[in-house]
């Protein structure tokens, strides 16, 4: 599980809920009407905004963000020094038999292997990357419409609200749940916006900048491999992708150890 996410989350919703108790009663913030309007709007304008599909990809997409810690890059550059050192030891077609999880670098080593051009195989590469960024910005999208959405159904819920209670001002006994649903929407939609769905986006964002960062890895190492075996050359180009505080020294990438 990502230790970020899980702290953000519990974090915050037990300030929030700390606050609440501290000097009132939490059923002071049940509102089943409010929370109709708030969820079931969002969810459903969010529907009518994106195929189902998308909807279903994204909420798939948010387990991941909390079930799954992110990719090392120093991971990619050790794959990539093993690859490299593969190919200088038994040559490039036995780059084709590698066995990996990774569609994208069975693709490169296909291939390399094939004896396709640099520019053939740059292309091809690029191309996969650019097609993941515009996938994951649909999905990303989902989260931040949703933060657009609920606060604007809180909003509505106030209104709704408010004409219930000035319908009824020959009423007193009536006002007050008006009133609640009238408050409680805004807080609704503003709790699910800030403290839900815009990190959510904001979460997939920053594990598409790092997913990229690891294809970028593995495409420049692959360029790499059929310019020239040494993995040493490679680990240099490669490790510019990760911050220098951060960066696994070459005897430790697997290749050139001392015995």
């Amino acid at each position: 599980m990502d230790l970020a996410s899980f702290i953000g989350i519990i974090s915050g919703i037990s300030l929030i809920i700390s606050a609440i108790l501290f000097d009132g009663d939490i059923h002071n913030f049940i509102n089943i009407p409010g929370i109709m309007i708030v969820f079931g709007g969002t969810l459903a304008t969010t529907l009518l905004t994106f195929q189902f599909r998308d909807v279903v990809a994204a909420f798939k997409a948010a387990y991941y963000v909390f079930s799954k810690e992110k990719e090392d890059p120093n991971e990619s550059v050790a794959t990539m020094i093993k690859l490299c050192d593969i190919a200088r030891k038994q040559g490039l077609l036995e780059l084709g038999k590698i066995k990996t999880d990774s569609g994208f670098l069975k693709k490169a080593c296909g291939l390399i292997a094939d004896g396709s051009s640099e520019e053939a195989i740059r292309a091809a590469l690029v191309t996969e990357i650019e097609s993941l960024r515009l996938r994951h910005y649909i999905v990303q999208d989902v989260f931040r419409k949703m933060g657009t959405y609920s606060p604007a159904f809180g909003m509505l819920g106030t209104l709704i609200g408010l004409v219930q209670m000035l319908s009824h001002l020959q009423d007193p006994s009536t006002i007050g749940n008006a009133m609640a649903t009238a408050l409680l929407t805004t807080f609704y939609g503003s709790l699910m916006s800030t403290l839900f769905f815009l990190p959510i986006a904001g979460k997939l964002k920053s594990r598409t900048v790092m997913e990229v960062i690891n294809l970028e890895i593995m495409l420049q190492g692959s360029v790499s491999i059929m310019e020239s075996n040494n993995p040493i050359i490679l680990y240099e180009k490669l490790s510019s992708f990760i911050s220098a505080r951060l960066r696994r020294p070459y005897n430790e990438m697997g290749i050139g150890r001392k015995k």
